[in-house]
């Protein structure tokens, strides 16, 4: 009999495996495990329709004849994770019929398995409640600026520097902005913002995260109301860049993927009824002629940078950063933070 383990109490050197489809697995899943999908997504749907419009049984027969043609290839590529890890962990949606059998037929062939708690539902549940959890005791430092003053480069560049950080646009795999998608890829869906903000938040050993200021969404992705609101109390400092070193960041954050001039006239088409559609075949022009200096300099001025006013207003900055590269920003941002520490450990009375 194979034994079920609860998301929370994992330990040790064990590897999820979540069972389901391609499909199901790409919207949402547990942040490090790979994906062994029983049925692909044709036949998911299949078994799902004969299961609701047909009977139970025939669903069961449709699913048994199509997990046995795949047996041979799961069992070698089990075999395989199972000389490397301790533990193997099985999941699907519930931890139902197809986690289930295939946990129990491995324990029967002599694998490490384990069946996952209630599923990915369970995981839901525990992310759910932990998520509120992990933001009390934070005190978020917010880096805000224009369009192009680098935030997302400082981020990368203090955590590289040990500094603790909270990259939201990464998690969701968006940049925020109506362009945000351009060279990224498909978004991430709410679940999976949610679990890699967990997984962020929950390696934190400093009470004091870096992250950059956002408005409530991110391209379709809703920041969680708690820790919105704990940026919002946070400290907030200011990042600021000329036109030209702002322009070369943009030039270098949107210019490097093979399909970025379709991806980039897409998504100003798109932007076509806030600009209108005069201003939006000027932009598409300019970046068919690759003249992406006059488009980014002019999208900064006459679109993004007016956006900016009420956000900054809102906020008292407790200072402000001219930046001319990342490096020297992150040094700058070192060297305050650094003061600032030793500020908020003498008012403590640490």
């Amino acid at each position: 009999m194979y034994q079920t383990v609860a998301y929370e109490n994992l330990r040790g050197n064990y590897l999820l495996i979540d069972v389901r489809s391609p499909g199901e697995h790409n919207y949402a899943t547990i942040p490090g495990a790979v994906n062994l999908p029983i049925f692909d997504d044709e036949q998911r749907s299949r078994i799902g329709q004969v299961y609701v419009n047909e009977s139970v049984e025939k669903a069961k027969k449709i699913g048994i004849q199509a997990v046995s043609e795949r047996l041979p290839d799961l069992y070698e590529q089990i075999t395989d994770w199972n000389k490397t890890y301790d533990k193997l962990v099985f999941f699907c949606a519930k931890g139902g019929m197809r986690s289930a059998s295939l946990t129990a037929l491995m324990v029967e062939l002599g694998i490490s398995a384990s069946k996952l708690k209630d599923g990915y539902k369970g995981y839901r549940a525990f992310i759910n409640a932990r998520l509120p959890e992990v933001n009390k005791g934070i005190r978020y430092i917010v880096l805000h600026g224009k369009t192009g003053t680098g935030k997302t480069r400082l981020l990368q560049e203090l955590k590289e520097r040990g500094f603790p950080t909270l990259d939201l646009e990464q998690a969701a795999n968006h940049r925020g902005s109506l362009l945000g998608s351009v060279g990224l890829g498909v978004e991430n869906s709410q679940k999976q913002f949610e679990s890699l903000v967990y997984e962020s938040l929950s390696q934190m050993q400093n009470a004091f995260v870096f992250v950059e200021g956002e408005s409530k969404r991110i391209g379709n992705i809703i920041i969680p109301q708690m820790i919105y609101e704990s940026m919002n109390s946070g400290t907030h400092l200011l990042i600021e860049a000329s036109l030209a070193v702002r322009a070369e960041f943009l030039i270098q954050d949107y210019t490097g993927t093979p399909n970025f001039k379709l991806e980039m006239m897409s998504a100003i088409g798109n932007m076509a009824r806030y600009i209108g559609e005069k201003k939006a075949r000027h932009y598409c022009d300019l970046i068919a002629a690759e003249d992406y200096q006059g488009a980014a300099t002019d999208l900064m001025v006459n679109y993004y940078d007016p956006l900016y006013e009420n956000e900054f207003a809102k906020h008292e900055f407790d200072q402000i950063f001219q930046i001319e590269s990342v490096a020297q920003g992150a040094m700058a941002l070192e060297d305050w933070f650094r003061q600032w520490e030793a500020h908020q450990s003498a008012l403590s009375g640490e």
